[in-house]
């Protein structure tokens, strides 16, 4: 059945949260559309385009032409959006012990949306033809934070992952070591961008990832891909 489509977890009266599989000239009167597929999504009219695998692009009375399965999200209500912790969001220092106590990031309800089959290496850009595809479980999720938030310098992760940018505008940051002063990248995140995975595959289901963290230039929503093995 093509088309088939559901609101995410973390939809709410503030955020329009869609997923829609086996996409056929789908139309989106004005959202990001995140391709959380490992194959290329086809956006357009008369001239198509493509999304390729894990990316993502700002649809405004535009038509997904062909997709395996894309997030179709938009902030429709962006006063008092900020409280989110108000509406079920998690403080993540919640859940992390040394987290900063004057770090104000949110995490929403996380959405298990099923399997997908990928190379490890292909995911991270190491290599353009897959040799050692796997299966993993694919999680989405929203964070919330307001303008000007160092949302902490970290590197592990037990899982791959990207990000989108919903709402606002804000920066995926690379470190040498785990302090601000040693900044060497900024990826600048504008909506509808993805950026592309900064781990690197070291075995099977090991990868390792570069000091990083996400930086709010303005109170800002993006969405975590996450892929556990």
């Amino acid at each position: 059945m093509r088309n088939q489509l559901r609101d995410l977890a973390f939809a709410d009266q503030f955020i329009s949260a869609k997923l829609v599989e086996n996409v056929t000239d789908f139309e989106v009167a004005d959202a990001v559309v995140v391709n959380v597929s490992p194959s290329a999504m086809t956006t357009g009219h008369e001239h198509p385009a493509v999304v390729p695998a894990w990316k993502s692009t700002w649809l405004k009375g535009g038509v997904i032409r062909s997709a395996e399965r894309a997030a179709v999200i938009k902030v429709t209500n962006a006063t008092k959006l900020g409280g989110c912790m108000f509406r079920g969001w998690d403080w993540l220092g919640n859940r992390i012990r040394s987290f900063p106590r004057d770090t104000p990031l949110f995490i929403s309800a996380q959405d298990e949306v099923g399997t997908v089959s990928v190379d490890p290496m292909v995911f991270t850009n190491e290599r353009a033809q897959a040799e050692a595809v796997q299966p993993f479980t694919l999680k989405l999720n929203l964070w919330w934070a307001p303008g000007d938030t160092d949302c902490f310098i970290h590197n592990e992760h037990a899982f791959l992952e990207t990000h989108a940018q919903i709402h606002g505008q804000g920066r995926m940051q690379k470190f040498a070591r785990r302090e601000p002063e040693a900044l060497y990248e900024d990826v600048v995140m504008p909506v509808g961008h993805s950026h592309d995975p900064f781990c690197r595959v070291t075995g099977p289901n090991q990868w390792t990832y570069p000091w990083h963290r996400y930086y709010s230039d303005t109170d800002s929503v993006w969405l975590a891909v996450e892929l556990h093995p």
